[in-house]
This record gives structure tokens, C-alpha cells and sequence, in this order.
């Protein structure tokens, strides 16, 4: 049904060179639900399309003056505002019809392109390609409408628990290469490698010129590693570490992890389902192991495979590096060894931190590290409420040896079991679910927030920084 055009909305389109008529049009069509999903869905479908030509009309976003910039705000947040209120509706029964109905597993990575089924709700392939070379700055952040989908999908319980689900399953990737590595014991993924030793199954994390830092070059192999050491049936417990690095202040050590890796965050080559995938994907199996595609996925009648983890920091655990030490059961730290979460600094959302930490330090502690860069040294009494055992530098590998065989020396049978038990208290996969609808939203705006190129700028001198 069209309504009026709204007069100040109408002169902000034209001051920007907006012809009168399209700019009248497109006002007077704004989205009046009925709540029939597939009426919704055109008349949404008619309202953002006309609205991304509108947008398409005015300059790329570096070259806008005020006037088209206002104008540009204007499209876009009236367009995501009716995004929200067709997904509040209408999310269930999106996620039925791209899911037949629950009976496919489908990944957030395919599952936020598979929405722009319903044309104009989120971006195609084609269009996060066209800002992927853009530094991020000068990005439009088509991908936020990314975010509004995914927030709305888990917000709603049982289209959240089945995504869920389908993020811990393990991957195809990990399910071609498990003979591989049952038959050899090493897999090498390039950005991860994967072996066994004795009855642990080892995870080394590499990004050598980086500090061993995430980014999009790394993702998939550290989840195939993780899928691959949890399948195996020849080991009984899992570690995770970084590799050795070629940065020269700390060339020929190993680095645990340096976190998201800034200079591609500046760059504009990290895309907002990185964060997505990453946390609900490899992060999320660290802590809660893989699904069965026929099994439920709750801590009260589920059932996983899932592991003992054990995680080795060499010199820092930064950020992303950090928030794997709070899913995994036990930590060896190397005494000079140091943990941060510099979210405030780069102007994002550290994971599931913001979940999980205050169980670790209490929930001051917990804000300080994460809204005030609070830097905990490993070998320190604050250090030592999320490090299990700090150890010299020089025997952080017979420290893993001795704890391998600590858990596994009499079986870890109810390792599982005692897992599960700590989650039903501690973090139910509902709460989880709960987390990360509001973690999609919020990470998708602050992904494309001016802050966050400011922080970066100011506290990485990301200007200057090379690929």
C-alpha cells in the first residue's frame, strides 16, 4: 500500500541530485507488512531493490559530498530497517524454505548468500565481490544486511539451534581428508598442519609472517585440522599451538596466535562472515566438540564427539588467540608468555568472549580486559585464573607431554561425559545461540563502523602497514 511521501526525507533525496519522481516512488512504497511471508517478500523485494537504484545513482562512497552521503544514510538505514521488521516476521520461515524444511545442514557462509533468494534482503555473491577490493573504509557494507539476517535466524530457537547444529558438524573438507590422515598421522593444510603423537592429536596454527595472526588464508584449514584431530580414533586428546614465525623480534620461536589479523582487517580483505564462521564454527568445536547430523545437539539428550583440549601459549595469546584459551580444558603457558583482548583498540567485538571470560576472572576483570586493553601476563595470579600451569619457556613442550599423559594414563572415557556436565551449567547451547544473535548484529555494524578505521589508524599505524 503506498503512503505518502515524507517531505523531509524527500528534500534530503533531491538535495543530493536524486530525481523527484524515483525519490517520491520509492518513499511512497516503503514496506507495510501483512504478514503473509510471500506477499512480504515481494513488496520488500520492490522496496529495496528500488532503493539499492536510487543508492546506485549517487558517487561511490569516497567521492559523496555532504548531501549525498546524508542521502546515501538515508536509503540504507530505511532499507535495513525493513529488512529487520520483514525478518522479525518472517525469519522462521525464510530459514524453512532454505533449509527444506530442516531437513538440510546449511553453513552460515552459504546460508547468508542462499537469503538473497528473496531479492534485496541481503547481498548476492556478485555484490560482496565488487567491495571485497575496497579498502574497508570505502566499503558500503552491504554486509551488514548479512548480519541483520543471521541475528534474526538465531534469535528464533529452533532455526538458531539447527544452524548451530549445522556449524558443528564437521566439515567436508576434514570427512576427505580423515583416511588420509588415519593412514599417514600428519596432514598438512597449509595455515594448519594436524599429527599424531602418541595419543595426542596436535593442532599447529600457521601464519608465519603474520605472528601466526587469523585471517580469511586461515580459517578453513585451522576448522579442518580441528575436525580432523577430533575424528580421529587413534588419539584420545587434542592440543593446540602456533607454529614457529619470521618476524624478526621473535623470528625462529613459536607464537601462539597475534589474533584477527589487522592489516587485512584495514585492507578490507576480512569479510564479516569470517567472524561468523570462525566463532560458530572452529571456536565453537573446541568447546563443545562435533555434532552428529541425527543426534540433537543439547547437553541434556545430545551427543558429540568431542575430546579433552589442551592449548600451549609460546609469547602471547592476543585477542582471537585469548578467546581459544577460554574453550578449551586446560592451558600450559610459558612464563614470559602474555594475554590480551585489544577489542577496544580495534573497535570490534572479541568473540565469544564477552560470554565466556567473567567465568575465568569475574566479571570486572572481565570488562577491564575487554573495554579497557587490560594486558594479564601469564605468570601472575590474574594470569593463573585462566592458565592451568606456567612453565619456563624452555619446557612448555615437556609440559604438554606430562599433561598428555596425565589425562590419558587412565583413560578419558568420561571425558565427554564431564564436559557436557560443565556446559548444562555453564553455557547450554541455547545461551549460546542467544550470544550469537546478538554477536551477528553488533560485529556486522562495528565491522563497518568509521571507529573501527579510526582505532585501527591510531593504534596500528594500519596506514602503513603492507600485506
Amino acid at each position: 500500500m503506498q503512503s505518502s511521501p515524507d517531505a523531509p526525507a524527500q528534500s534530503v533525496l533531491e538535495q543530493a541530485g536524486l530525481a523527484a519522481e524515483a525519490a517520491a516512488d520509492w518513499l511512497g512504497n516503503e514496506l507495510d507488512l501483512s504478514g503473509d511471508y510471500r506477499r512480504d517478500a515481494a513488496a520488500g523485494s520492490h522496496f529495496w531493490l528500488t532503493g539499492a537504484k536510487l543508492l546506485a545513482r549517487l558517487p561511490p562512497k569516497p567521492r559523496r559530498g555532504a548531501a549525498q552521503a546524508a542521502a546515501a544514510g538515508l536509503i540504507t538505514q530505511a532499507s535495513r530497517r525493513a529488512r529487520d521488521r520483514f525478518l522479525e516476521l518472517h525469519a522462521e520461515a525464510l530459514y524453512r524454505t532454505l533449509t527444506k524444511d530442516y531437513r538440510n545442514f546449511v553453513r552460515v557462509e552459504q546460508l547468508a548468500f542462499d537469503a538473497a533468494a528473496v531479492p534485496g534482503l541481503t547481498p548476492t555473491r556478485e555484490q560482496v565481490a565488487m567491495e571485497s577490493g575496497l579498502p574497508q573504509k570505502d566499503k558500503e557494507g552491504v554486509e551488514i544486511d548479512q548480519g541483520v539476517f543471521l541475528s534474526r535466524v538465531l534469535a528464533h530457537p529452533k532455526a538458531g539451534a539447527h544452524l548451530c547444529h549445522a556449524m558443528l558438524l564437521p566439515t567436508a573438507a576434514a570427512t576427505e581428508r580423515l583416511e588420509e590422515f588415519r593412514a599417514r598421522g600428519t596432514v598438512d593444510l597449509g595455515a594448519a598442519t594436524v599429527e599424531r603423537r602418541g595419543k595426542a592429536a596436535i593442532v599447529t596454527l600457521r601464519n608465519p609472517r603474520f605472528l601466526n595472526a587469523e585471517d580469511e588464508t586461515t580459517l578453513d584449514a585451522t576448522e579442518t585440522a580441528v575436525d580432523l584431530a577430533l575424528l580421529d580414533p587413534e588419539s584420545e586428546i587434542a592440543v593446540l599451538r602456533g607454529g614457529v614465525v619470521e618476524h624478526p623480534k621473535y623470528r625462529g620461536r613459536r607464537v601462539f596466535s597475534s589474533g584477527i589479523n589487522l592489516t587485512h582487517l584495514y585492507q578490507g580483505k576480512i569479510s564479516f562472515l569470517w567472524y561468523i564462521k570462525r566463532d560458530m564454527g572452529f571456536v565453537n568445536k573446541l568447546f563443545r566438540g562435533l555434532a552428529k547430523p541425527d543426534a540433537s545437539r543439547d547437553e541434556i539428550c545430545g551427543d558429540s564427539i568431542e575430546k579433552p583440549w589442551i592449548a600451549a601459549v609460546d609469547a602471547f595469546a592476543i585477542g582471537g588467540g585469548c578467546q581459544c584459551l577460554l574453550a578449551v580444558d586446560y592451558v600450559v603457558a610459558a612464563a614470559d608468555a602474555y594475554l590480551t583482548l585489544p577489542a577496544r583498540k580495534e573497535g570490534i567485538i572479541p568473540g565469544a568472549a564477552n560470554l565466556r571470560l567473567m567465568r575465568f576472572t569475574g566479571d570486572r576483570m572481565a570488562r577491564q580486559l575487554i573495554m579497557s586493553g587490560r594486558r594479564l601476563d601469564c605468570d601472575s595470579p590474574e594470569g593463573r585464573l585462566i592458565c592451568d600451569e606456567v612453565v619456563p619457556p624452555g619446557d612448555v613442550d615437556a609440559a604438554i607431554d606430562r599433561v598428555v599423559e596425565g589425562f590419558t594414563s587412565s583413560g578419558v572415557v568420561s571425558a565427554a561425559s564431564n564436559r557436557r556436565c560443565f556446559r548444562v551449567g555453564e553455557e547450554p547451547l541455547d545461551l549460546f545461540r542467544r550470544y550469537m544473535a546478538v554477536y551477528a548484529r553488533e560485529q556486522a555494524h562495528c565491522h563497518f563502523s568509521p571507529a573501527l578505521i579510526a582505532n585501527l589508524e591510531r593504534n596500528w599505524n594500519a596506514q602503513q602497514r603492507r600485506a
